[in-house]
């Protein structure tokens, strides 16, 4: 993947070698524990956090703040590789939703991409790298701890470590999650939220499946719109990105810490979904293409 011509983005807030210290009054022990406590019951960790740090503030007030950890006290922090990339694919991700909503007749705003190590503060409560990457419609940020990529590579084996290709693989994460903004700009996600309320939890599960495909989907439609205008795509970077999609895949990652599959648990779609469905807007480039809210196929 060529980074040289794709443009730079100023919307990047990088929090990483900052400490959260305590959040909301309670301690990083309590809020690791109720990650692992959600994810056993199948609830998102950031409810419960953000039951909690209620709570906690009802006894004592919220004491969060971030501070700079020790020995990271610097002024600016100089520029680095993963940055670069970072900035670069929000950078492209920018003109590119910008002239489709532009043909549309729409406005295109662009969110803000926060870096983080470790934890920080969302306005969807807090985030902890073990959740992975994600968007906050709440603030229209997209919230990435860059172990997460350390992971894909070495845990997961989401592409070669160390190649080139696993640059594309990691644009393929960035986009997704600017998926899930474009869908909250167009009120597809407020309006599956809502659907979501009067729905168990297996129907609401198979809900959020189509919005994370349709995410998938429109990373495709970036990088075929990018690939026509910058050609930044080599070889093995396309492969890459489908290896990466096939390994965070819900039934593949079952498998990996349970042992077995069960579908009505899935909420991002199977290896083969995710697969598809991007490869579905890198060949169209279209928006249309990625209706899988109509789709009898997922």
């Amino acid at each position: 993947m060529r980074l040289d011509e794709l443009p730079r983005s100023d919307k990047v807030e990088d929090r990483r070698g900052m400490s959260m210290g305590r959040a909301g009054g309670m301690g990083i022990g309590t809020i690791i524990l109720l990650v692992i406590v959600g994810w056993a019951l199948g609830i998102n960790p950031m409810y419960l956090i953000g039951g909690a740090e209620v709570l906690s503030g009802l006894r004592g007030g919220s004491q969060q703040q971030s501070q700079p950890a020790p020995g990271s006290a610097k002024t600016q922090a100089p520029p680095d590789q993963m940055r670069e990339l970072v900035s670069a694919v929000l950078g492209s991700s920018e003109v590119q939703w910008k002239e489709i909503f532009a043909a549309a007749g729409k406005a295109y705003q662009a969110p803000t991409l926060v870096m983080f190590s470790g934890a920080t503060q969302s306005a969807c409560g807090f985030a902890q790298s073990a959740m992975g990457p994600f968007y906050c419609p709440n603030d229209q940020k997209v919230y990435l701890d860059t172990a997460f990529f350390q992971d894909l590579e070495r845990r997961f084996r989401g592409c070669d470590a160390g190649s080139k290709g696993c640059q594309f693989s990691q644009a393929y994460v960035i986009t997704h999650e600017i998926g899930d903004h474009v869908q909250n700009l167009l009120g597809i996600l407020p309006r599956v939220q809502q659907l979501q309320r009067g729905m168990d939890k297996a129907e609401a599960n198979q809900l959020q499946v189509r919005v994370e495909l349709q995410a998938d989907c429109l990373a495709g439609v970036w990088a075929h719109h990018a690939e026509e205008k910058w050609r930044f795509i080599e070889p093995g970077d396309v492969e890459s990105a489908m290896q990466t999609a096939s390994a965070i895949g819900d039934d593949r990652l079952q498998r990996q810490t349970q042992g077995y599959v069960v579908p009505d648990a899935f909420t991002h779609g199977s290896s083969e979904q995710r697969t598809r469905w991007f490869m579905t807007g890198l060949k169209s480039g279209e928006v249309a293409s990625c209706d899988t809210f109509q789709a009898t196929r997922l």
